[in-house]
């Protein structure tokens, strides 16, 4: 897509008309104003400027146009976002694709097609087979709201059922390889297993993922997921997310769980939250994508030994990216499916009474080590510290390492001092390691707000000083932050430096500038011009800070993998490059 059908959208389509599809709207001057979708505010502190056609949270910090509000309240990417602005713009996007696009979307539109026929088909095998309704009625507890929301099927056991139904309507051998639907053997992969579609966020069937009704079979693994396709790729799949994403946002939190039939019991008992990374680990990739919708992230794992490192690669994923992590723990059963189905009623008051995740994490380690003893003590001190030097926030870290030392009624700084010493040195040759891009969202968007406001017009002169404040007087960042900043950030400072007037017809450039405009009006009006001048010298450091915090954690994550490799040269150089990095923020943050 070109940006010829951006302007095209945005020249049918207000903002405002937009936004008024899912917030009341109410004028505030020049601007109209509503309560933030984002946050559980009771003031309203979303803004809306017809004038520029763009929008600004206060609350949560978001902000842009009308594709990145679309792709925020559905929880969509930016092509999904466009397609839905352009339907009600009445904009023809076949108009605007290449050739090689429209192939694209021609075959990802017919894998849907297949897809979506499949889950029909497994639908109807269900109604036609008494003893799998009786095992998802009886056995399971579902009820008919469950299985129509969640659109739960059935896989007949023959081995082809579905390739003939599906060949009876055209679709070939090869669009059912592609579609993810056929095994090894050209037959079909899911055979006597309920099955439930694993879906994106706006409902789109992606594939599947099957249950065994018969839990006595020993040598079939009890869910079996689609292979990934041009449509589903397990690593940033969230089960559920489609059903449960206007409740998080609603109620403010997420809740994961370890398997589908938890997800889908955890709806019924009236729990709406609850989603799953089924039939892979947890990653970054899918923290993130909840992290949309909420960075309050509630898990539900077992206590066993493999929740337990799951637990603890959650934390050190989550502090990376800014996720407050808690855990729901001690419910006194297997699983939220196992505590639903003696009672409901527990598993709502469970969800809403967790730990921090890293005090959860103490306390079950605490379970496995003497902690009497001083070789106890040791070893559990040990086990800790290696998991919080993990963490990528320093302020974590500390916050961690003082509870762990009242828990173990040890001195902080000695604790300090054995994390420090668990950290390998350097013995062999350094080696080069790949760096990838940065970025430190919060602070640049403040650092930009505020420049572009003041480029926008002469601030007026101070009161005391006499003195008048303009862009040009302002340390300007493009060169020391330029590997954070996105390339139309970096278009934009270097547009506002040059004094060229904005051209209108720049759509990136005007619509980014107008939004960081209308963040800056409110919050910076009124300030005197050595209060500016204090405020840029904070966000420059702040701006350095989270760089650095950035690096540190795509650091921490390539540690993890060194470690699991074996490679122990580069891990020796990512532990040389973590430890600059903490003292680097250690340094900025004492001159502030």
């Amino acid at each position: 897509m070109n940006n010829a059908v951006k302007e095209e959208i945005k020249a049918r389509l207000p903002v405002e008309d937009v936004i008024s599809r899912y917030l009341e709207l109410k004028r505030a001057g020049r601007n109209l104003k509503a309560l933030s979708p984002f946050t559980n505010e009771r003031t309203p502190s979303f803004m809306v400027s017809p004038e520029r056609n763009v929008w600004h949270d206060y609350s949560s910090g978001k902000g842009g146009d009308i594709f990145s509000f679309v792709m925020e309240v559905e929880g969509v990417g930016f092509i999904d976002a466009m397609k839905m602005c352009a339907g009600w713009a009445g904009v023809n996007l076949d108009l605007y694709e290449s050739k090689s696009d429209r192939e694209l979307a021609g075959k990802t539109k017919r894998l849907k097609e297949v897809l979506e026929l499949s889950a029909k088909y497994y639908q109807h095998a269900l109604t036609q087979n008494p003893p799998v309704i009786d095992y998802a009625f009886y056995k399971r507890n579902l009820n008919k709201d469950s299985v129509k929301n969640f659109r739960i099927g059935y896989a007949p056991a023959t081995g082809d059922a579905l390739i003939k139904f599906l060949a009876s309507r055209g679709v070939s051998e090869q669009e059912l390889s592609d579609a993810g639907l056929l095994n090894r053997r050209r037959t079909d992969i899911f055979r006597e297993r309920l099955v439930i579609p694993l879906s994106d966020q706006n409902g789109n069937v992606m594939g599947f993922v099957g249950r065994i009704i018969d839990d006595k079979l020993k040598d079939t693994p009890k869910y079996l997921n689609s292979p990934e396709t041009l449509l589903y790729n397990k690593s940033r799949h969230i089960f559920g997310l489609h059903q449960a994403k206007r409740a998080i946002i609603a109620s403010g939190y997420a809740i994961l769980v370890e398997g589908n039939m938890d997800v889908v019991s955890s709806h019924q008992a009236g729990v709406p939250e609850a989603v799953a990374t089924a039939g892979t680990a947890m990653t970054a990739e899918h923290l993130k994508a909840l992290a949309r919708f909420s960075k309050d992230i509630r898990i539900a794992y077992d206590g066993d030994a493999a929740g337990l490192k799951a637990t603890e690669r959650a934390i050190i994923l989550a502090s990376g990216i800014g996720v407050h992590l808690r855990v729901i723990a001690d419910y006194g059963a297997k699983d939220p499916d196992d505590l639903i189905q003696q009672d409901p009623k527990l598993w709502q008051e469970a969800v809403l009474k967790p730990q921090p995740a890293m005090e959860w994490l103490m306390g079950e380690y605490a379970k496995r080590f003497d902690v009497e003893s001083g070789a106890g003590k040791r070893e559990y001190a040990d086990a800790m510290l290696q998991i919080i030097n993990s963490v990528p926030d320093e302020v974590e870290r500390e916050t961690y390492r003082q509870s762990l030392a009242e828990r173990l009624k040890v001195d902080e700084k000695m604790l300090a001092k054995k994390a420090q010493a668990l950290i390998k040195p350097v013995r062999r040759k350094i080696i080069q390691v790949k760096k990838t891009q940065v970025s430190a969202p919060q602070a640049i968007e403040e650092f930009l707000s505020l420049y572009a406001w003041i480029a926008s017009e002469t601030i007026d002169t101070d009161s005391k000083t006499g003195a008048t404040l303009v862009a040009s007087d302002l340390p300007l960042m493009a060169h020391d932050i330029g590997d954070a900043l996105a390339s139309h950030d970096i278009k934009l400072v270097n547009h506002i430096k040059s004094g060229k007037t904005l051209d209108v017809k720049d759509d990136v450039l005007y619509t980014r500038f107008s939004e960081l405009v209308l963040r800056a009006e409110s919050r910076y009006d009124g300030w005197s011009i050595d209060r500016l001048h204090q405020e840029m010298r904070m966000l420059t450091s702040k701006v350095q800070v989270e760089m650095l915090s950035t690096r540190r954690a795509e650091i921490m994550e390539a540690i993890e993998i060194a470690e699991t490799e074996e490679d122990e040269e580069t891990l020796e150089l990512l532990l040389v490059e973590q430890l600059a990095i903490d003292r680097q923020i250690v340094e900025i943050k004492a001159t502030k």
